[in-house]
């Protein structure tokens, strides 16, 4: 059971929201409506510091805060499922399997990440690239955003891209959307075009959905310029970034 939320200071709170032009582009209301949200990330979940980190109330908030940017239409339930934060200072090294589908091979590498989500485990942040996205909040890229993507797109139950949707998008419009800007994403990028999206987008349908989450919340415009039926999509599934 959750603990009930305490309420965020108002010296607290103005230093999250003054830190970054990422807030700043919220309107009033949707900002009382994010604090309230990030109170209960707060009271939810468990941060812990790793790799040495000098883990602090400021940073916690941060994160609470940007995590529950992409849940203002969902609702906070939608953070439902798992309750623990890791933070390192920087990159760290994560081992992960690899499955060969045409040998049948596993193999375990270690591999450098900036964030990651487990499956019913918790996520995993580097600070230094936080603190980045908040210094340039408006290219494109929120390690935060997209982790919080893919514990969205665990809630049913498989890592497809797919998140739970509500009855006002029928399953059939995603699937017809994302997969078909999917492989024109993937060809565009087997063919060295020019495609406006980080490219790590074509690794997979679910870190695809992680990108273009970003986008949607940190480049709105580039996002509809390159894929716009994605960002039509995405404005019914999270909500306009201007919404109050």
């Amino acid at each position: 059971m959750s603990r009930q939320p305490a309420p965020i200071d108002d010296a607290g709170w103005c230093e999250v929201v003054d830190s970054s032009a990422l807030f700043g582009a919220l309107c009033a209301n949707r900002l009382e409506a994010l604090r309230k949200n990030a109170a209960r990330f707060l009271a939810d979940k468990r941060f812990h510091a790793a790799g040495g980190h000098a883990l602090d109330a400021y940073q916690q908030l941060t994160i609470a805060a940007i995590a529950c940017i992409p849940v203002h239409r969902l609702g906070y339930r939608a953070l439902r499922g798992w309750r623990d934060v890791i933070v390192y200072p920087a990159g760290f090294r994560s081992r992960r399997q690899h499955h060969d589908e045409s040998t049948g091979v596993v193999t375990e590498v270690d591999e450098d990440m900036i964030g990651e989500a487990w499956d019913r485990g918790p996520v995993v942040f580097s600070w230094a690239d936080i603190a980045e996205d908040l210094a340039f909040p408006f290219d494109g890229f929120n390690v935060v955003i997209h982790e919080i993507a893919h514990k969205l797109d665990m809630l049913d139950g498989s890592i497809n891209g797919m998140p739970a949707l509500s009855s006002a998008i029928p399953r059939g419009d995603w699937i017809v959307v994302m997969q078909r800007a999917f492989d024109a994403f993937v060809d565009a990028v087997e063919r060295g075009d020019e495609v406006g999206i980080d490219p790590y987008a074509a690794e997979s349908t679910d870190e695809f959905f992680a990108v273009v989450s970003e986008y949607h919340h940190s480049a709105p415009a580039q996002l509809h310029r390159c894929m716009p039926a994605v960002s039509a999509l995405l404005d019914r599934y999270y909500g306009p970034i201007s919404e109050s």
